[in-house]
């Protein structure tokens, strides 16, 4: 009888560790790629101070801009004149062509917060971000790029593993 217990519990853990990590709130992988890009938010609202502004909406979700496995884009509801992402010169460095939303991911190959490229695509992260991506592969995470609907010259860069985004500047080819 002990010695079908022993399998039998090793085989229990994997189970739970699989469904953990396919079945959780934020992050996971390719399972919880939104599908599309936030909406417009519906008002704009005045930014919190950089040293105030909290996302950890429920216990164990990331206290970083975040997305929901159901699509909610937390921490993404400021509005077109959130001071943290206004641009004299909106894509003054050209658009972004290499591809929107969950059919594109991108693997990183280098770089860091001031500089990052991947397919020969260059991107930078908004100084008001750079926190919120201290744990991000620089050389192997998976990123997917949507739209900012609300902050012209700026796209986001949700990153696959951690269930994160960050808004990004592209920078060019």
């Amino acid at each position: 009888m002990r010695k079908r217990i022993g399998p039998l519990a090793i085989s229990f853990l994997f189970s739970v560790i699989a469904f953990a990590q396919h079945h959780g709130e934020v992050g996971g992988g390719t399972a919880h790629i939104p599908s599309h890009g936030p909406a417009p938010a519906r008002a704009s609202h005045p930014a919190p101070a950089q040293e105030n502004r909290h996302f950890n909406d429920k216990a164990g979700h990331p206290d970083a801009p975040h997305v929901h496995a159901n699509g909610k884009w937390i921490g993404h509801d400021t509005g077109p004149n959130d001071p943290h992402y206004h641009l004299d010169h909106p894509w003054e460095h050209g658009h972004f062509t290499g591809g929107f939303g969950r059919g594109h991911v991108w693997h990183l190959a280098g770089g860091g917060p001031n500089r990052f490229w991947f397919g020969g695509f260059y991107f930078s992260i908004a100084p008001d971000d750079i926190g919120f991506c201290n744990d991000w592969l620089w050389d192997s995470d998976d990123v997917v790029i949507y739209d900012d609907p609300d902050h012209p010259g700026w796209y986001l860069a949700y990153n696959v593993r951690l269930g994160t985004y960050v808004h990004v500047m592209y920078l060019g080819t």
